[in-house]
């Protein structure tokens, strides 16, 4: 049994998929790992990332795929999942062994390897959504807009592809707290990531803007005077926003 170890990163894995086409291994025996776990009598190969080939793998899983289901892929690299690799892995194998028409790659659950794939992108891209949606901007004092939250999933790059989009205009940053890791966005130019402790301690100590506490207790202050209390569902409430978001959100983090 041949076990590609390799970093947790989408450049990584797909740099061992295309190590396991090229030594031409049977598939079946073959894993590939982004954890240090220990297999007996595996025949441990590391693996250095290499974004040549893997551009040339992403390449071919948009072509044979299509965009969809190559996003599909992506998305469920990003989850902590120590077995999502080999899930992905053996379903583009599966895959293109079976000729999925394009577009209908993850359609083929009876696989057991398809439908892990599957139910990891779906949760990874269910969490960002949601965070898309309670991710809370505070303005700093330079007039940064600085965000921080949780998540589960590695999703901060695809959260600052979509701000991006919005406020391309704008100075913000986005902190990943629990990988520590820190998005970061110049007006008009081109967000990028650092893991730099001294940038993230500046951000994290830095105080509001006068304009954002006076907005902020604003704000608090409107959720507050429309809430119904005869009508009040915590239970609801806590199920259309998880508590672990509503530390990071301003008009809940007031009240905890």
């Amino acid at each position: 049994m041949r076990v590609y170890q390799c970093e947790d990163s989408l450049e990584g894995v797909c740099t061992a998929i295309y190590r396991a086409y090229e030594d031409h291994v049977e598939h079946q025996d073959t894993w590939i790992r982004v954890d240090e776990e220990l297999m007996l009598f595996g025949e441990y190969i590391p693996v250095e990332t290499d974004l040549g080939r893997a551009e040339k793998v992403l390449r071919t899983l948009r072509r044979r795929f299509g965009q969809e289901n190559y996003e599909d892929l992506c998305m469920a690299l990003i989850t902590p999942d120590p077995d999502k690799a080999q899930a992905v892995y053996r379903t583009i194998v599966y895959g293109l062994q079976a000729g999925a028409p394009l577009g209908h790659l993850l359609d083929h659950q009876t696989d057991s390897y398809v439908l892990q794939t599957f139910q990891l992108a779906r949760k990874a891209g269910r969490e960002c959504c949601q965070m898309k949606q309670f991710l809370r901007f505070r303005e700093l004092e330079r007039g940064i807009l600085y965000a921080e939250n949780q998540p589960k999933n590695h999703v901060l790059p695809y959260l600052m592809v979509h701000f991006a989009d919005r406020f391309p205009q704008e100075d913000f940053a986005i902190r990943d707290i629990g990988r520590g890791l820190l998005g970061v966005h110049p007006a008009g130019g081109e967000w990028y990531l650092t893991d730099s402790r001294e940038l993230l301690e500046a951000l994290g100590q830095a105080a509001l803007s006068s304009r954002e506490m006076a907005y902020e207790e604003l704000f608090c202050w409107f959720c507050h005077k429309i809430a119904i209390k005869e009508r009040r569902n915590i239970s609801l409430q806590n199920q259309m926003m998880p508590k672990r978001f509503q530390k990071y959100t301003i008009e809940f983090a007031k009240d905890l």
